[in-house]
């Protein structure tokens, strides 16, 4: 994955910019972000300890309409807002060409949270959905590929009510956001 995101770096929105600047789902979003609580100390630790690092730096290719953005950024927002590590969000319509380096099945896909260093040589990339969530969106794809089927817009309607059952009503998927938040930088 020999990818560098340089140029787009201290181009985005800091995170309180993006959240200012929602016109859509604004409350929603807030909801998500109060409602985040540490599940676990050791996770809290990790997050924080990033901070004797410097060379790491975090980019987000969002949108305030995506109902995924509206669900997990809170959530990455969060778990980066004491790690010390740079966040920005770009706008995924304004930042297509960024966008098109990082399609999910082959299409645009957000949230889409890029890790990199401080020259843009990207990590690790993270979304946009927890990977849980995601099969259930990864096997429709793998059994109805056909976008231009009679039936695929019926069935892309029951695959979007079993994402939303996989999320469920509460914030337990936000533990796992964290978890593979953490096994991600971690690994670098």
């Amino acid at each position: 994955m020999s990818k560098s995101v340089g140029s787009q770096l201290n181009t985005g929105l800091k995170p309180q910019q993006f959240i200012d600047g929602m016109t859509k789902n604004k409350e929603a979003f807030q909801d998500w972000y109060d409602r985040f609580a540490w599940e676990s100390e050791e996770d809290k630790e990790f997050f924080e300890s990033l901070n004797n690092r410097d060379d790491l730096r975090c980019l987000i290719l969002a949108a305030d309409w995506c109902g995924d953005v509206v669900r997990n950024i809170p959530v990455v927002f969060r778990a980066l807002e004491n790690s010390g590590i740079p966040v920005e969000v770009l706008i995924m319509e304004d930042n297509l060409e960024t966008m098109d380096r990082f399609l999910t099945f082959g299409g645009r896909s957000i949230p889409i949270v890029i890790f990199a260093d401080t020259g843009g040589y990207v990590l690790g990339q993270w979304g946009p959905r927890p990977a849980h969530v995601q099969a259930v969106m990864a096997e429709f794809k793998k059994t109805d590929p056909d976008r231009e089927a009679p039936d695929y817009q019926d069935k892309m309607a029951a695959v979007r009510a079993e994402i939303m059952k996989q999320y469920g009503e509460g914030t337990g998927y936000q533990s796992v956001i964290v978890k593979e938040l953490r096994d991600l930088l971690a690994s670098f």
